[in-house]
């Protein structure tokens, strides 16, 4: 999947503050959706975050709490409400993947528990 992350904190001002990467496809685990992400947001909490937080050595860090897309994966637990093709919305949370990954083949691993709800289709 293609992504916006970034390996070290520190400031929007330099050229490597943001860099458009390739990630591994996350895979739903059972209580999880896997969202094919249309729309995402910047909050002030992706700022303070992107200040902040250290990836471990070689990792990415991808901001983004909030998103909308499509469902293409369910995991093996998800049973009300939610299909392959419905239209979401979402905030993630801080402790999981952000969702600044936009456009086509681009995904989120998203919660689908208590942060995720259907949405009329506008894409």
């Amino acid at each position: 999947m293609r992504a916006i992350g970034f390996q070290q904190p520190g400031g929007i001002d330099r050229n490597e503050a943001l860099i458009d990467v390739g990630l591994p496809t996350p895979k739903p685990e059972r209580r999880d959706l896997l969202v094919n992400v249309k729309a995402v947001s910047v909050n002030p909490v992706d700022t303070k975050k992107r200040k902040v937080i250290q990836p471990a050595p070689g990792a990415w860090q991808v901001l983004g709490w909030d998103a909308a897309g499509v469902v293409v994966a369910i995991g093996a637990d998800v049973t009300l409400f939610f299909q392959r093709g419905d239209t979401v919305f979402y905030a993630g949370a801080i402790d999981r993947p952000g969702t600044n990954a936009c456009a086509e083949s681009r995904f989120a691993f998203v919660a689908s528990t208590s942060c995720l709800a259907t949405a009329r289709r506008s894409f």
